[in-house]
C-alpha cells in the first residue's frame, strides 16, 4: 500500500513538471518571435539608408552590387558581446573587400560612439551606421527577434546578409551572443 502511494506522488510530481514544461515549448513554437525576420528570406531587402559617424551614406541602392552584413545590435549597452562582434568584422578583412562590407547597425548617436572608439581595439575601424529613431531595425524585424533584450525598443544580435542584387539571402538571431564570423562567412561563401 505504502509503495502504491510512493508510485502514484511521483507520477503526479513528474506530471506536473513535465506537462508545463512541454506546453512551453510548444507555445514558444507556435509563437515563434522570429517569423519577421524568416519572412525577409529570398525577397528584396527593405529599403535602407545609414550614415556612419563620419557621415558617409550607406543605403540599399549605393549597396547594390556588394554583398551587405548588416549586424543589428543593442549597441553601446550591449558590452562586450555586441562590442567583440563589432570590432571583430572590423579587423577580418572577409568582410572588408571590394565585394563584401559588414554594417554594425545601432541605435545610438554618433556622438555616443566617438568617445568608445578610443576604448576598444578594432572598434575605431568598424563600420558602425546609426539607425536613427530605429526605423530600419523595426523593418527588418531586429526589435522582437529572440535576441532582444528590451523587445520592440532595441535589436540584440541579428544577423542579416543581403547579396549584390539586394536579396536578403540568410538572416540568423543570435541569443547566445557569440561573435559568428566564421558562421556568416560560410553562408557568403554560399554566394559565390
Amino acid at each position: 500500500m505504502e509503495n502504491e502511494i510512493n508510485i502514484k506522488t511521483v507520477a503526479l510530481i513528474l506530471a506536473l513538471i513535465i506537462v508545463p514544461v512541454v506546453a512551453i515549448l510548444i507555445f514558444a513554437q507556435v509563437n515563434k518571435p522570429n517569423s519577421k525576420l524568416d519572412n525577409l528570406l529570398n525577397k528584396s531587402a527593405p529599403s535602407f539608408s545609414f550614415n556612419d559617424r563620419n557621415g558617409n551614406n550607406y543605403s540599399s541602392e549605393n549597396l547594390k552590387g556588394k554583398n551587405v552584413v548588416l549586424f543589428f545590435s543593442e549597441g553601446l549597452a550591449c558590452y562586450p558581446a555586441c562590442w567583440n562582434q563589432i570590432a571583430s568584422f572590423a579587423t577580418d578583412q572577409r568582410f572588408n573587400t571590394s565585394d563584401t562590407v559588414a554594417l554594425s547597425v545601432v541605435l545610438d548617436t554618433p556622438e555616443d560612439w566617438q568617445k568608445v572608439t578610443q576604448k576598444m581595439d578594432g572598434i575605431d575601424r568598424a563600420n558602425i551606421v546609426f539607425d536613427k529613431g530605429g526605423q530600419a531595425s523595426r523593418l527588418f524585424g531586429a526589435l522582437t527577434a529572440t535576441s532582444s533584450m528590451r523587445s520592440g525598443a532595441s535589436p540584440g544580435h541579428t544577423y542579416i546578409l543581403i547579396d549584390k542584387q539586394g536579396v536578403v539571402r540568410y538572416v540568423y538571431d543570435d541569443p547566445s551572443m557569440a561573435v559568428r564570423n566564421d558562421k556568416i562567412y560560410a553562408e557568403l561563401e554560399k554566394l559565390k
